[in-house]
């Protein structure tokens, strides 16, 4: 996926779902639309589909250089499945999350598709997606078979909507040679607080502003959530009753970050994606990106580059990320066919996902993380070492709305227009208010 497009996702994509759906419902509460559409089907093979032929239509927003490989995927599969016709349409993400609602509503919706993990509970409350409790029995698979964070991330109300299919992890990219000038080991990048502090001090004395700090959501948000993790805190409470980011380990968080900017190690004013673009032009050592990145920097001519987990500034090892996960879609009327070829599907594009690991995402199942192909994969294998020490939101219907207030803060405290408590504080009562009108929007 091209930069610009995940720029416009994390400011358009992620956050949307909460803010399409009002309107959207249905009938039935979630037991009652697992027993009507999905449990029929619970018995249903999960490796093979023997009833007639179906045709099923498979939505997504992976219009970028990710969705090449997904169109292969599907291809693939309906080439070994001749009795199911999966069709993918495609669609830029924030009009995906505005069409698909939409869709259900009017008896028209897809079969199946993708959703950011952050997006799937108020899809949920909408009624917008099925429960697929079911699904994951009939396919066996359990959080063992992918990880604590990633697997929970898809629960909701105690029932699971989505099954993952991957996740896309912050990294520490860096230019070799670059680091190469300040005397610094390219073969040998900071792992610790103190290591990265002395390497961005070295930088600073062979003139080189080594981290760019970036005041805006894509990856500046990342990047305070992962500090904020690492120092032991949460962006909020485990059933969002509350905001805890403008607590001590967030202004801790952000303060590291606006120290960058104090200390000259950064720039001031640095414009949205100028920080990788710095990285690419030999102005920064360091960025701190998304695993999308590493097709991007392949295509860079001529650029020495590497990338490594997060170092760890605070107390424990943590790292943002972002998860593409499976859900099947609300229907007026169930065809229990089409329900058990979906679970087909999921299941066989879970199992080969080491062709869309080659797209820049690390496969959410552990067998194909553990597996030779994809350790051979250098760059998704060293930021997917993260994969337990992951953060997602809380599922709990309109967190989107909720964390936009965070993009705030972080912008007015890098920008050096308020200090990190005022503009966390601030933030924070903004959070609670809004987590307060959703608990009375989607119920408690």
């Amino acid at each position: 996926m091209s930069l610009d497009n995940l720029t416009r996702r994390r400011a358009l994509g992620l956050g949307l779902g909460a803010l399409v759906l009002t309107g959207c419902g249905g009938g039935g509460g979630p037991r009652q639309q697992a027993a009507q559409q999905t449990g029929a089907a619970a018995t249903a093979a999960p490796t093979s589909y023997t009833g007639p032929a179906v045709s099923l239509t498979f939505w997504n927003g992976f219009t970028g250089g990710d969705g090449p490989f997904m169109k292969k995927l599907v291809e693939q599969f309906n080439s070994a499945h001749p009795n199911i016709k999966v069709t993918m349409n495609v669609y830029q993400w924030a009009d995906y999350y505005a069409k698909v609602p939409a869709a259900v509503a009017a008896g028209q919706g897809p079969d199946l598709g993708i959703m950011h993990v952050d997006s799937v509970a108020t899809n949920a409350a909408r009624q917008v997606v099925l429960p697929l409790d079911d699904v994951a029995k009939a396919l066996s698979l359990t959080e063992a078979d992918f990880s604590p964070p990633v697997w929970q991330a898809g629960v909701y109300k105690g029932a699971r909507y989505s099954i993952p299919l991957d996740v896309h992890p912050l990294g520490m990219f860096y230019n070799k040679a670059v680091m190469k000038k300040a005397g610094l080991d390219p073969e040998n990048p900071p792992k610790t607080g103190e290591e990265y502090l002395a390497a961005l001090e070295a930088l600073k004395k062979a003139g080189i502003q080594g981290h760019w700090a970036t005041p805006f959501p894509f990856t500046g948000n990342m990047q305070f959530g992962s500090l904020l993790y690492q120092h032991g805190g949460a962006l909020f409470a485990d059933d969002a009753s509350v905001s805890r980011f403008a607590e001590e380990p967030g202004v801790t968080a952000l303060t590291w970050l606006v120290e960058l900017v104090n200390k000259g190690y950064s720039p001031k004013n640095v414009g949205q994606d100028a920080d990788l673009i710095a990285l690419q032009n030999g102005k920064a050592a360091f960025n701190w990106n998304g695993i999308w990145s590493i097709n991007t920097l392949r295509e860079a001519k001529d650029l020495e580059w590497g990338v490594a987990p997060l170092p760890q500034i605070g107390t424990k090892p943590a790292a943002w990320a972002g998860s593409h996960q499976f859900v099947i879609f609300k229907q007026r009327q169930a065809d229990q066919n089409k329900l058990a070829a979906a679970k087909v599907f999921i299941n066989w594009i879970g199992g080969h996902s080491i062709e869309w690991a080659k797209a820049g995402q690390v496969p959410a199942r552990k067998s194909i993380r553990d597996g030779a192909e994809f350790q051979g994969l250098k760059e998704q294998a060293a930021i997917g070492s993260q994969i337990d020490n992951l953060y997602f939101l809380p599922s709990v219907a309109g967190i989107g709305d909720a964390s936009a207030t965070v993009d705030q803060a972080v912008n007015a405290a890098i920008l050096l227009k308020k200090s990190p408590k005022d503009a966390l504080t601030e933030a924070a009562a903004k959070a609670d208010k809004i987590l307060e009108q959703n608990r009375k929007k989607y119920g408690a």
